[in-house]
């Protein structure tokens, strides 16, 4: 069998970094003295590797990031907010997503909700959780298209299925009643399954006058749904003359 035969199985069966690496090694006279196992196993590695990486970037990708810089260690804690700094260290280890427990995110317009909130989306992608990034207004509006059209049960897994949920404008706007249901069967779904974070200009004490209050049957089986052993993460001004 000639090596070009052997790099055309390679890239047949899709391995081509591997196949890369086999003929960086042919082109590379010191290889000659190195033993067998020693030169399958970088070669091995480097096919790991490439495919880890691939993976990787599809996971970020289809996450839908809407800010696909943002970075747990460029967080800054020295703006006049106030953070745990601790804490947020602590959710970055994605611990919470192995124990199914949510993050909620509060603080006024601007205050870095989201930021915050995709940064630990890319760390949940770094450790290969698939990750969906969404503005509850645009969740409620595709659900509402996948009603209409008959593909409601496929557009709700595709929101329901991934690891972590990040819903961004949560309660932003008071819902509909019909608007409430999928909500309701969104996270009914992903209960004990999977996580969800929650960036919110209202923190979780008003979350159920958001939901309509006494006037909804919902609104207390919504929160039953999402509120127990949550992390909170409410950002706000270390100046209490400013307006949170």
């Amino acid at each position: 069998m000639t090596n070009q035969s052997t790099i055309n199985k390679l890239i047949e069966m899709r391995l081509t970094a591997m196949s890369d690496a086999f003929r960086n090694q042919l082109n590379d006279a010191k290889m000659a003295d190195v033993p067998f196992e020693d030169r399958f196993g970088m070669i091995v590695d480097i096919e790991y590797t490439s495919r880890k990486n691939n993976r990787l970037k599809r996971l970020i990708k289809n996450a839908s990031f809407d800010q696909s810089d943002a970075r747990i260690m460029d967080i800054d804690y020295t703006s006049g907010r106030r953070l745990n700094k601790q804490l947020i260290t602590r959710l970055a280890t994605c611990e919470y997503i192995a124990e199914y427990r949510n993050i909620f995110i509060t603080g006024a317009t601007g205050c870095g909700k989201t930021y915050m909130a995709c940064a630990f989306g890319m760390e949940a992608c770094k450790q290969y959780f698939t990750t969906k990034y969404v503005r509850l207004p645009d969740l409620l509006i595709d659900l509402e298209l996948a009603r209409n059209d008959g593909t409601y049960k496929k557009v709700m897994s595709k929101y329901a299925n991934p690891m972590l949920l990040i819903i961004d404008e949560w309660l932003l706007l008071k819902p509909s009643e019909s608007e409430q249901k999928d909500i309701f069967e969104l996270l009914h779904r992903r209960r004990k399954k999977s996580s969800t974070i929650f960036c919110s200009q209202y923190r979780t004490e008003g979350w159920y006058e958001q939901l309509g209050g006494d006037a909804s049957p919902l609104a207390d089986a919504i929160l039953d749904r999402v509120v127990h052993d949550g992390y909170k993460i409410n950002i706000e001004s270390i100046d209490p003359s400013r307006d949170i």
